[in-house]
């Protein structure tokens, strides 16, 4: 490729893990430098530490100031769990989706959702609960609290006909989210809910997202029995 002009970063990434996977460039090798590596292909540096960034986001690369980048010993796939509307998630199932509040509060926010975000006493969450349904029968139930200093306008919204994930998703962006992944036992309004008999093993996720290092909302979700969650790396 020596000589070409106008290479865009994907032609660059791609011959770089070509490079790495026949071997050429061994694990724990250090890769020539981004001066030397926007000679070869005739680009910008700029474009070479594009193409050398994802490599690092997918765990192939190690970058380290002044140090170079290196060729990972164990090379680690991350895997992509993209936050979803469960509304489009049903829809792609061809089954007809209904949504239904069951509560909305607001409430001082409890000392153990305090200590998790962060908040000072006395600060005030919306509290939420709703059911997701597929063909009619119970999909998800959702409980959620929005931190209401992060997103004020929230108080405004009924959410008796968007969920708030759809809502808070087309309304407030998010910097970074923490996910937690669960096995729980059906009791109390989850064997109400979920229509499940008491001690049925249900899949659960919580939820926490930020934006600019303010917390905006927690959400625990617990899913119907047997459901699976898939994701690609």
């Amino acid at each position: 490729m020596t000589g070409q002009k106008n290479v865009g970063f994907q032609a660059i990434r791609d011959e770089v893990l070509n490079r790495i996977q026949t071997r050429i460039w061994p694990q724990g090798s250090l890769l020539p430098t981004e001066l030397e590596l926007a000679a070869e292909f005739g680009c910008a540096r700029a474009t070479v530490n594009r193409a050398l960034r994802e490599l690092a986001d997918q765990g192939i690369v190690t970058r380290k100031r002044k140090g170079g980048t290196r060729v990972t010993t164990t090379p680690i796939k991350q895997a992509k769990l993209p936050i979803t509307v469960v509304r489009q998630t049903i829809e792609e199932m061809n089954a007809e989706y209904r949504y239904a509040l069951v509560s909305r509060t607001v409430i001082d926010c409890p000392a153990w959702l305090q200590a998790k975000l962060g908040l000072f006493e006395g600060a005030q969450v919306l509290h939420l609960t709703c059911m997701h349904h597929a063909d009619n029968r119970p999909f998800q139930f959702e409980e959620r609290w929005i931190n209401i200093d992060a997103v004020p306008h929230v108080t405004g919204e009924d959410f008796l006909t968007v969920g708030p994930n759809e809502w808070l998703l087309a309304e407030v962006p998010f910097s970074n989210a923490e996910i937690a992944f669960s096995a729980v036992p059906a009791t109390g309004q989850l064997q109400e809910f979920l229509s499940v008999p008491p001690g049925t093993p249900l899949f659960q996720l919580e939820r926490t997202t930020w934006f600019q290092n303010q917390p905006v909302t927690f959400v625990r979700m617990t899913f119907h029995q047997g459901y699976q969650m898939r994701t690609t790396y």
